[in-house]
């Protein structure tokens, strides 16, 4: 599929330029630089139909810190709901905490599902550090409950299909897509089991595998990102810029890029530099820049700040 929206986009781009009148600047170009825009464009619309989905960073509607031993939870008000949330049925059951594990009742009566089958009794909940987190799905499967652990915090994340951040998504903007930006860097791994310490935006500092760090050079000048990930899978690079703050989202963005290749190159290709959740939610809990990865560059390039407002159910 992605390769049929390549071609049909680089099909796209060349006709329409050809058709215009005066220069085409696309036609006139060679075909890798074609290729190159049809290849971003289908990015840029994967990132929005990921981000859109019923169940994507912009359907979260709440996150919950567990902060008792146990809380009733539901939407009601005026109901001995310790933990009240803005979607789902007035009384939804019990979570609980127990030594290190986080446990969920169901209310008599309640349609509730977990990871897509009917859920009754009381079961444990796995996080979004287990293998397979668990998922209690609601309201007829436009809402979901699930677990997250930062630290040695647990909080229950919320989402609905049909919160407003989603409905009234007004898509992303970019700064023009441009290959300079695409740059080959060299990765130097670190000793074996290297970490990075990574602090959140709610202030939890992680311990992240920090396999190495990629240098660059940009107008003459050699800069480095400190790398997560595995060398032998891919790379996840946070960084802040001079752009930040200044079109770019103030906290800084993510970029994917797939492991060195035998000689130790790593493309970084800065026009799909992505805002983080937090862009779009104050529900999300996302790491910040470390000190090492803010750079002393504009980066105009990739995705800019987005400006959002809603951020609870519709009534």
């Amino acid at each position: 599929m992605r390769y049929l929206l390549l071609m049909a986009l680089a099909g796209m781009l060349a006709g329409c330029e050809a058709d215009a009148p005066g220069p085409a600047k696309v036609a006139e170009a060679p075909l890798s630089d074609v290729a190159f825009l049809a290849d971003d464009a289908v990015w840029r619309e994967e990132r929005r139909q990921e981000l859109s989905q019923p169940d994507g960073w912009t359907s979260l509607v709440g996150l919950h810190w567990l902060e008792l031993k146990a809380h009733y939870l539901g939407s009601g008000t005026g109901i001995a709901n310790g933990m009240r949330l803005a979607v789902g049925p007035p009384k939804m059951g019990m979570v609980e905490q127990v030594d290190g594990h986080v446990f969920f009742t169901p209310e008599d009566g309640v349609a509730l599902t977990l990871d897509g089958k009917p859920l009754s009794g009381r079961t444990q909940l796995a996080s979004d550090h287990d293998e397979t987190p668990s998922v209690v799905g609601f309201d007829e499967g436009k809402g979901s409950l699930s677990v997250i652990r930062r630290g040695d915090r647990f909080g229950l994340r919320i989402k609905h299909a049909d919160a407003p951040s989603r409905l009234q998504f007004k898509g992303l903007e970019y700064w023009p897509p441009q290959p300079g930006w695409r740059i080959t860097g060299k990765f130097i791994a670190h000793p074996p089991g290297k970490t990075l310490p990574i602090v959140d935006i709610i202030g939890t500092a992680t311990d992240a595998p920090n396999p190495g760090v990629v240098e660059f050079v940009r107008d003459g000048k050699t800069y480095r990102i400190e790398a997560m990930g595995e060398p032998d899978g891919g790379l996840f690079l946070v960084i802040a810029d001079r752009s930040s703050g200044h079109g770019s989202y103030p906290a800084g963005r993510f970029m994917d890029t797939p492991g060195p290749d035998a000689q130790g190159n790593v493309v970084l290709d800065f026009n799909r530099a992505y805002n983080p959740p937090c862009a779009f939610t104050s529900f999300a809990t996302c790491p910040l820049p470390p000190p090492e990865n803010r750079l002393d560059l504009a980066i105009t390039a990739g995705e800019k700040t987005y400006a959002h407002a809603a951020t609870a159910i519709a009534p």
